[in-house]
Parts: structure tokens; C-alpha cells; sequence
């Protein structure tokens, strides 16, 4: 079984430094450093118009926040962001996997580990 988790962040309800440091330690420690985490913008629509869209520097801060705690797969989404977008290897730093919205774009994987250093990327790989 493979676990993915998104949240979307809305302006104003759940985007504060304190939430964010908080569901982070709490994702560190229940989860573990190799869930998946994304972090998606909100965009206004139907019965929840009288938020503003998630601005790309939420999701930027919300995922600097889960990657300070040791978090090594954190995505922004919903939104333009390759480096937040894109798998970075947690051995050598180097993109693994490169994606801007839905398209990919570099994809530097050997049978499931990093091709420039050999470090086990978490995931499920054909």
C-alpha cells in the first residue's frame, strides 16, 4: 500500500506559521519522513467565495516549514512551482523526478533509487 497525503491550504483558516510548524511535527512524527505531503492552493469556487486564492508563497513557506523538519517529500500543487513540484533526491540534493503543474519533465530514477547517487527514492516505480 502506498500513502499520499494532500492539504489543501485556504487563506486564513489553515495557512498560519503555528498550524503549519504544528501539522508538520505531527506528520513527522505519525507518518514519518517518507510520506508524500502536498500542499495545494485553493482557488475560490461554488459555496466558498469569500476567501482570496492561496498565494504561491504559502505554499512555498508551508513547505519550507515540513522540509525543515526532516520531511523528505513535500510538493506545492495546484500551482505553476517546478522546484516545489519536482522529487528531490534526499542523498544528493539533485532532481530526481521534474514537474511544473501535471507535466514532467526530467526523470533521473534506476529501478527506484536516485541515478546520480544510488539513494532509495520512497515511491512505487515501473
Amino acid at each position: 500500500m502506498w500513502l499520499e497525503v494532500t492539504t489543501l491550504l485556504i487563506p486564513g483558516e489553515n495557512d498560519s506559521d503555528d498550524e503549519l510548524q504544528r501539522a508538520s511535527d505531527w506528520f513527522a512524527e505519525h507518518l514519518g519522513p517518507d510520506v508524500p505531503w502536498h500542499f495545494t492552493a485553493f482557488h475560490p469556487a461554488f459555496k466558498l467565495l469569500d476567501h482570496s486564492p492561496t498565494p504561491p508563497e504559502t505554499l512555498t513557506r508551508a513547505r519550507h516549514i515540513a522540509l525543515t523538519k526532516g520531511l523528505r517529500y513535500v510538493f506545492t500543487g495546484n500551482v505553476h512551482d517546478p522546484p516545489g513540484g519536482s522529487t528531490w533526491c534526499p542523498g544528493c540534493g539533485k532532481c530526481v523526478i521534474g514537474r511544473d503543474w501535471y507535466r514532467l519533465g526530467e526523470y533521473h530514477l534506476r529501478n527506484g533509487a536516485c541515478a546520480f547517487c544510488g539513494t532509495k527514492i520512497a515511491g512505487h516505480f515501473d
